[in-house]
């Protein structure tokens, strides 16, 4: 009996282990080593196919942890590869680091910039990027001390914020070998159900006239203003006249030089969304029939850049339960008396009806699943139209804060923002280490995968064939 007993546990010491606990105190003991690369990226927010500071801090806590890095891939400079290990599995983890124009703020619960009109990271992905990498360095860990075979990947993806850099990173083929992919997005809460978003098409037209003096000579001029202003004034009768989960709106990036000048140049701005990629693809094309339009009926050249195009997101249940399961084991975000006062100050910023406390950043969403898109856009989507994909959302702003605010900077930079990249480097690693063990999962998930896109899907990348738009934010 005692040799038989001593035998199993000799098989038992030579098997995998997986110490949950143990990986989960590992992350909280480099909280802090984490918290400080995400302030370091949130201190100098760098816009996107721009983050040459945020991609370079990245890459090297990466590599100076054990990966191997290839940086500057798919024709992106800031664009990278992480990988260690060999065979299958497959798992990649992506990780976005851009900021946004206009939206600078200090880390306070009052409106003050750091920089008047300067970039911050109000969709946090400071945070996006800081907790991939804490997830795919745990996880890597946790492969070297169990001798687990596999690939494990961290995708560095430059300008999610409109420059679509994952679109042209698995148009380069490179994650055409993947078995699933991970991700995650800061949040106002916790949640990771099998849900959508919107299909998106933006586009800069470009009208071209002549100019002239707007009081001695306008007859001579050609206005491409006018154009602009002609142009858009069709897209907004469109909205009657398109389906009702359509979303369209635009800027005019530029008007003219001088009101006493017939604009010779101007151009407008716009995006286009829908639940899906092939609505998204029709109603594009009727605008671009009204700039036909509003050229013709100015007398002026019209031209337009398709400046990104992303699919919506392709729901995996298969996936997305496994990652609810670590979410909800993980837990949410609890506040200090500290943290919980400058979370109430900042309820007070918000609209009128907004009612949320802060302990709803303790709370976990319950599991749903959804192929109606949500209000955002997202490149994650091509991705997930090719490869098995499930993400998460991490309370790392103030319940009830919506992105792409100076709330949400402020938050972001502080403690409250970096409670939630735990949360979500925690669920990441464990999401991973579960799929490593059990890789019969990437089966179930391809399969789903093939049933939802439907027969004979074949990707054709909304952007075209154009190279990646490196000075859109120029």
């Amino acid at each position: 009996m005692k040799k038989h007993l001593l035998l199993l546990l000799v098989l038992l010491s030579s098997m995998p282990l997986f110490a949950q606990d143990e990986v989960l105190q590992k992350l909280d003991a480099k909280a802090d080593f984490y918290g400080d690369i995400a302030r370091q990226l949130w201190s100098n927010p760098e816009l996107g196919y721009l983050e040459t500071n945020s991609s370079a801090l990245l890459q090297k806590t990466l590599s100076d942890a054990g990966f191997q890095v290839k940086a500057g891939v798919a024709d992106i400079p800031t664009a990278f590869v992480a990988e260690y290990g060999s065979g299958k599995p497959v798992i990649g983890i992506m990780a976005e680091f851009d900021a946004l124009p206009g939206v600078s703020q200090k880390a306070l619960p009052v409106r003050e910039p750091v920089v008047e009109g300067g970039a911050g990271h109000a969709c946090g992905h400071h945070l996006f990027g800081s907790a991939s990498v804490a997830a795919g360095i745990s996880v890597m860990d946790w492969m070297k001390e169990n001798k687990i075979q596999g690939t494990l990947r961290v995708y560095g993806t430059p300008a999610e914020e409109g420059g679509g850099g994952k679109v042209y990173m698995a148009r380069a083929g490179l994650i055409s070998d993947v078995d699933v992919m991970l991700h995650w997005h800061p949040s106002s809460g916790n949640a990771a159900g099998a849900t959508s978003s919107l299909a998106n098409i933006s586009t800069k037209f470009r009208f071209y006239g002549e100019a002239s003096h707007a009081a001695a000579a306008p007859e001579r001029g050609k206005s491409a203003l006018d154009a602009v202003e002609a142009m858009n004034f069709m897209v907004n009768l469109m909205r009657e006249h398109v389906p009702q989960e359509t979303r369209m709106h635009y800027v005019i990036t530029r008007g003219g030089e001088a009101p006493n000048v017939v604009p010779a140049f101007a151009e407008s701005y716009h995006y286009v969304r829908h639940p899906d990629a092939m609505v998204v693809k029709e109603i594009f094309e009727r605008m671009v029939k009204t700039a036909e339009g509003a050229a013709l009926g100015t007398r002026t050249r019209m031209e337009y850049e398709v400046i990104n195009g992303v699919y919506n997101l392709l729901p995996n249940e298969t996936l997305a339960r496994i990652m609810h399961k670590n979410l909800e084991l993980v837990g949410g975000v609890s506040y200090t008396a500290e943290e919980t006062k400058f979370a109430e100050d900042i309820i007070k910023t918000y609209p009128a009806g907004v009612k949320v406390s802060p302990g709803d950043a303790e709370k976990i969403a319950p599991f749903v699943v959804s192929e109606t898109g949500g209000g955002g856009s997202t490149d994650v989507g091509d991705i997930s139209w090719l490869v098995p994909t499930a993400g998460m959302g991490a309370a790392t702003w103030v319940p009830g804060t919506s992105a792409h605010t100076w709330q949400a900077v402020a938050a972001g930079g502080m403690s409250i923002g970096q409670k939630g990249m735990m949360v979500a480097a925690k669920t990441l690693t464990l999401t991973a280490i579960d799929i490593f063990k059990d890789p019969s999962v990437t089966g179930k998930a391809l399969e789903e995968l093939n049933k939802r896109r439907g027969d004979g899907f074949s990707y054709e990348a909304l952007v075209g064939d154009r190279k990646p738009p490196l000075d859109y934010r120029k």
